[in-house]
């Protein structure tokens, strides 16, 4: 092997001459200059368009390479400017790295990879780069995956909810095909806008071929869906159906505490005790589904249908509403129907608003109920997408969190320079 076909091959370099090596034993830096081949120069770094030279740019450039050992590598290279038709004065393209890129191809695809795959410190301790910058390598790789392959295809039945990212009420709108489990879009932001968008992307003839869509009871999910998917079935999910009427009874009990707390203040000065620290420690006792308590708290429960009817009644309301997802489809009607009438009649004012909630999305609750749809995969992939927030921490911006996750959960996960 010729040493030029050699070191090609270390440096991961393709259509690339390489002029000259030198090594710094000072700086333990090794410098491989390095210039397109003739047939890949003279191209728009941007379009990859073959253009006209324009000016010779600002000189000689460098591009981080993967380490060699303990080495650290740089490519050197002419970075002349050609005058594209469409971006105008635009740096010509170079073989070995991305336009804009300080660094090559092939330590772009590496530090991807690691970025799925190790902990924030492991990648930039390994790499020698700052985790900002692990950032752009990030938003630049999935830019180039994305343009790879159609992401929409064959999409059918998707799944969509929101997600907080960062303090401060920041927000990702996430969309998950439920016949995958892949995350197909993300955006920041939560409203009928940032929805709209994933729509615009995903063509009117793509949105007429939607058959199903699950998401919470959030009104800008439903309008934007009506609109733009209006012969989709709209699912609403058990899952925050359930959650509404667990909120409802929370309310309940912190009344029934603060009336109770309230009286014992009226009798004598103090702390609240009694019945009142009583209702206070109830609370995992009325969330649980009675098949998960134990023994203590199935006591606590009997002491409250005692002790507070009113309660005990909200309880009861709650596991009602919960008891209609295990229903079989043509028995679930007539049961939410039974549900909705008790919940009008029961005379405690945060149920009798859950049944007017209730009755605005009946048609996608029992949606839900007949096609076994929900949000659980998107709940999934919240979670994963917390844990990969938690790594995220320091990006400059919330594209380079959507292109990890979007490398993590979108079917395109990275592969190491030299794999298949």
């Amino acid at each position: 092997m010729r040493n030029a076909s050699l070191w090609r091959s270390l440096l991961g370099v393709e259509k690339t001459v390489v002029e000259g090596i030198e090594f710094d034993e000072d700086d333990q830096l090794l410098v491989a200059h390095v210039r397109p081949r003739a047939r890949v120069r003279g191209r728009c770094g941007r379009c990859g368009r073959r253009s006209p030279g324009y000016d010779r740019g600002e000189g000689r450039r460098r591009w981080r390479a993967l380490d060699l050992g303990t080495v650290q590598v740089v490519l050197e290279a002419d970075a002349p400017r050609v005058a594209c038709r469409e971006h105008g004065p635009t740096v010509a393209a170079v073989p070995w790295a991305r336009h804009g890129a300080g660094h090559t191809v092939v330590f772009d695809e590496q530090v991807a990879w690691l970025a799925t795959q190790c902990s924030k410190s492991a990648v930039t301790e390994l790499m020698r780069i700052a985790w900002r910058t692990v950032g752009a390598i990030i938003t630049r790789v999935w830019t180039d995956v994305e343009a790879l392959g159609d992401r929409f295809a064959g999409l059918r039945r998707i799944g969509i909810d929101e997600i907080s990212y960062k303090k401060g009420h920041r927000y990702l709108t996430i969309v998950v095909d439920h016949d995958t489990g892949r995350l197909v879009w993300a955006a920041p932001g939560r409203d009928k806008a940032t929805l709209a968008r994933f729509f615009e992307a995903l063509g009117p003839d793509r949105c007429a071929e939607i058959t199903h869509v699950s998401a919470d009871g959030a009104d800008w999910i439903a309008a934007v869906v009506a609109q733009r998917c209006p012969n989709a079935v709209r699912c609403a999910d058990p899952f925050h159906i359930v959650k509404w009427a667990t909120d409802a009874l929370d309310e309940v009990r912190r009344q029934a505490w603060n009336e109770a707390r309230g009286a014992v203040r009226k009798r004598r000065a103090g702390r609240a005790s009694g019945h009142a620290k009583a209702l206070k420690h109830a609370r995992y006792a009325l969330w649980k589904n009675p098949e998960n308590l134990t023994t203590r708290q199935q006591a606590k429960l009997a002491w409250v249908a005692k002790t507070d009817p009113r309660l005990h009644r909200a309880y009861l309301l709650k596991e009602g509403l919960r008891l209609v997802f295990q229903l079989p489809a043509d028995e679930a009607e007539t049961a939410l129907e039974r549900w909705i009438g008790w919940a009008r009649r029961c005379r405690i004012p945060a149920f009798v608003e859950l049944q007017r909630r209730i009755v605005k999305h009946k048609a996608s609750i029992l949606a839900a109920i007949e096609h076994g749809l929900s949000n659980g995969r998107i709940e999934s992939v919240n979670t994963k997408i917390r844990l990969i927030t938690r790594v995220a921490f320091g990006f400059k911006s919330p594209e380079a969190l959507i292109a990890l996750a979007m490398l993590n959960l979108g079917g395109h996960r990275p592969v190491l320079p030299g794999r298949k």
